[in-house]
């Protein structure tokens, strides 16, 4: 019971902290704040200030992302569900050790036989290229956006808050 309290407050904390960071999707993709920074200098300022600014909608891109690669990498999502589904079969179903035949099956033996499958599936499912290719993906579409969209007009008061 403590356990699902502590997994509902960290969801409230998340939703408060992250969530409420998002802005609207006209903000977001507002076209008349585009522009070409003039230098590195301008473009690092505008980084520093929109990976801030919108970082819940950079980390929505980010999850949207995640979920497209494993979406599109058909033997990641399965082996994921293996693994997963394991788990939970195990811990459901075989939480007493039990007599088949001649032999006692344990949930220690279970879980062996879990990775065994898994491990291998999952290595061969390449969740290296497809995690780097998630944290690359990212990298250039935040950092385009970020670099691009010139900061609104709230952030010349930012300064002054920071120093207050």
């Amino acid at each position: 019971m403590e356990a699902v309290i502590r997994v509902t407050d960290a969801v409230k904390s998340f939703r408060q902290t992250k969530l409420s960071t998002i802005r609207s999707p006209a903000e977001f993709f507002d076209f008349q704040r585009i522009s070409r920074p003039t230098d590195f200098s301008q473009a690092t300022q505008r980084i520093s200030y929109n990976t801030r600014y919108y970082s819940g909608n950079y980390g929505l891109v980010v999850a949207c992302l995640a979920v497209y690669a494993v979406i599109t990498n058909p033997l990641l999502l399965i082996s994921l569900g293996f693994l997963v589904g394991g788990f939970a079969a195990i811990n459901k179903f075989a939480p007493e050790p039990m007599q088949v035949g001649d032999h006692v099956v344990t949930q220690k033996s279970l879980y062996t036989a879990l990775f065994v499958i898994g491990l291998p599936l999952l290595w061969w499912a390449s969740p290296i290229m497809t995690f780097f290719w998630l944290v690359g993906a990212s990298s250039v579409l935040i950092l385009t956006h970020a670099s691009f969209v010139e900061p609104g007009v709230e952030s010349e008061y930012a300064e002054v808050q920071d120093t207050v």
